[in-house]
């Protein structure tokens, strides 16, 4: 695998496009918006002048990174040659569905689909293509340059020769892959969402304040992060959307998310993106400040 294609030039999507440039992979970036494309270019180049700084890697390693990166708004022409694509759109079903409809009429019938979905059934996708044996999840986390962990996700069909090529490339990549089975949420987001709900739960029911909630699990759980501020730093709207494929997955009442959870998202508080969830962001500032609505 030399030539990868990544679909979605989100957050998701630029992080893991430099990884991939930045072990010296040809990267054909994909998005069906061109401003998309460009913002994530200046934040990839962000990225690599901040490691820079640093002294993890050289200016020419830098250059090297970009010239690695094609943007393309065209998906037919951006996968044509590829030996794999990585899915990284919007947490959406439907979407999702469709990409790969597209992906298995557009790319090399030996190309291996990779989706970075959080928790949306590899199977499930994989039966829309004709290749469900080549189709598996690979699910990178944010932000990709720094985290170490791809949760690699077997659907019911994905062929053994597969998933062994995509451990053996996250590896390359300086990545630790586990390898899971496709039942909701996985594993990763099956153990964090449900915290991360009882967090807000918790909150809802008035027993701490959100400062001292992630004071609790940092202090004293050695969480680099509190539940609620992983949770703005997500997105409200993605927690949400995971507990709901949780939920319905399983039937069981302990994923039903906190009513609270419903109402910030539906009143459009979701967290950093949106400049306010259980804290406030102001641009430039690291200061931590909890949301007036909840001090």
């Amino acid at each position: 695998m030399q030539k990868i294609a990544v679909i979605g030039a989100g957050t998701m999507g630029n992080g893991i496009a430099h990884v991939f440039a930045q072990h010296g992979y040809a990267v054909n970036l994909i998005d069906v918006a061109a401003p998309a494309l460009e913002k994530a270019l200046q934040t990839i180049t962000k990225n690599l002048d901040r490691q820079v700084a640093k002294g993890t890697i050289t200016p020419d390693i830098k250059d090297q990174t970009i010239s690695n990166i094609t943007l393309h708004t065209n998906l037919a022409t951006g996968v044509k040659d590829v030996s794999l694509v990585v899915e990284a759109a919007t947490e959406n079903i439907a979407l999702k569905l469709k990409i790969f409809q597209d992906l298995d009429q557009h790319a090399p019938a030996d190309a291996i689909l990779a989706t970075n979905t959080s928790s949306i059934s590899i199977t499930k996708i994989a039966a829309v293509t004709k290749r469900p044996a080549k189709v598996i999840g690979m699910h990178f986390m944010n932000p990709v340059p720094v985290m170490k962990l791809v949760e690699i996700i077997n659907g019911y069909a994905t062929d053994k020769a597969v998933t062994s090529a995509i451990v053996t490339l996250s590896e390359k990549l300086d990545k630790v892959p586990c390898v899971v089975n496709d039942y909701p949420g996985f594993i990763a987001n099956r153990i964090l969402m449900p915290m991360i709900n009882e967090a807000i739960c918790s909150l809802f029911e008035g027993v701490a304040g959100v400062a001292e909630i992630d004071t609790v699990m940092k202090l004293g759980m050695a969480h680099p992060m509190g539940p609620l501020q992983l949770a703005d730093f997500i997105g409200l709207d993605v927690c949400l959307s995971i507990l709901q494929v949780l939920h319905d997955g399983f039937g069981n009442p302990k994923y039903a998310p906190c009513p609270l959870l419903v109402n910030m998202v539906t009143a459009g508080y979701l967290g950093v993106k949106s400049g306010e969830g259980f804290y406030k962001y102001t641009a430039g500032s690291k200061d931590l400040v909890v949301s007036e609505r909840f001090a």
